[in-house]
C-alpha cells in the first residue's frame, strides 16, 4: 500500500489554508497602505487648518487641530512603512503594524468631533487590519 496522502512537498498544506492566510496577511497590507495614505491627508488638511473641519462644542476630547494633524501625519507615515513591510512578509511588520493600527484607532476616535464619517470609517478599516494580521500566517511559517 502507497502513502501518497501522507508526504507534502516543503511548504505545500493538504488544503487550501495556506493560500488562504496569505490572502489575509496581503490584505492586511492592502488596508494598512490605504489607511495610512487617509491618516496622512487627514494630518495635512489638519495643519493647513482649512475650514473643513467644524468641531462639535462642549465635546470631552477637544484637542488642538494642529497638533492632531502632525499625530495623524506621523502616524499614517508609520503605518504605510509597517503595510509596506508585510507585503515583504517580515514578522515585525506584523507586531508593529496591530501596534499601529490600535494607535490608530484610538487616534481615529479622538478625530470624531472633527470628521466623524472619516473617522468612523478608518476605525473599521484599523479593525480589519488588527484582524487580518492576528488572522494571518507570516510566510516564515508557511516555510517550515
Amino acid at each position: 500500500m502507497t502513502t501518497t496522502g501522507m508526504h507534502h512537498r516543503h511548504g505545500a498544506r493538504s488544503s487550501g489554508a495556506g493560500a488562504w492566510v496569505t490572502g489575509w496577511t496581503g490584505f492586511a497590507g492592502v488596508m494598512m497602505i490605504f489607511g495610512g495614505l487617509m491618516a496622512i491627508f487627514q494630518g495635512i488638511a489638519a495643519i493647513a487648518e482649512d475650514d473643513v473641519f467644524v468641531a462639535t462644542r462642549d465635546y470631552v476630547y477637544n484637542f488642538n487641530l494642529t497638533s492632531w494633524g502632525w499625530i495623524h501625519l506621523v502616524l499614517g507615515v508609520l503605518v504605510v512603512l509597517a503595510g509596506a513591510a508585510v507585503f515583504r512578509g517580515e514578522v515585525w511588520a506584523r507586531v508593529v503594524g496591530i501596534a499601529l493600527a490600535g494607535l490608530a484607532m484610538i487616534a481615529n476616535f479622538m478625530w470624531l468631533p472633527y470628521q466623524p464619517v472619516w473617522a468612523i470609517v478608518l476605525i473599521a478599516v484599523d479593525a480589519f487590519v488588527i484582524w487580518a494580521l492576528c488572522v494571518g500566517k507570516g510566510r516564515e511559517a508557511s516555510s517550515d
